[in-house]
């Protein structure tokens, strides 16, 4: 199985060394296709605002709904990630050497969001790259059969494990 996984401690890393990544792999050449989150700080809805960028041009799609500080629920807008899964389909069919996922989450977990673009691509033996947090972990050690590499949260290291692969 050609896929891997980084998890960085802190709130955003994995987001910034993902976005990280992404900017290098294409100043190398190298058709990266996917998502990376950008965390943006809002002042009156909660902690952030997230948005992801569909790889390699864009759109920005926010996937966070704003719900009022005080809200304790999952702010995902589902509609949003089935839309950034659609853009991120649509860019995959034009070809890619490289997939990259920002995160593999509750929704990932569950069987939805990204998960069939993800064995999709498995299937087509392409590398795909995916974040990942602790709480999800063991869905996708399941989802992967135990066979993802896991990978420090460097740029260098994630980079050479992609030219690895092409």
């Amino acid at each position: 199985m050609n896929i891997g996984y980084t998890m960085a401690p802190g709130r955003g890393d994995t987001d910034l060394v993902l976005a990280r990544l992404a900017d290098r792999l294409r100043a190398w050449g190298i058709r990266t296709c996917g998502t990376v989150q950008i965390n943006r700080e809002c002042e009156d809805s909660g902690p952030c605002d997230m948005d992801v960028k569909v790889l390699p041009d864009g759109p920005l799609i926010r996937i966070s709904q704003s719900l009022g500080r005080a809200a304790r629920g999952c702010r995902l807008d589902q509609g949003a990630l089935a839309a950034a899964v659609g853009q991120v389909e649509a860019t995959l069919a034009h070809g890619a050497d490289v997939v990259i996922i920002n995160k593999f989450g509750r929704h990932e977990a569950e069987g939805h969001g990204f998960r069939d673009l993800i064995a999709e691509t498995l299937s087509r033996d392409l590398p795909v790259l995916v974040g990942l947090n602790r709480l999800n972990e063991p869905a996708f050690r399941a989802f992967t059969g135990g066979l993802a590499v896991g990978l420090r949260p460097d740029v260098d290291e994630l980079a050479d494990w992609v030219e690895a692969r092409l």
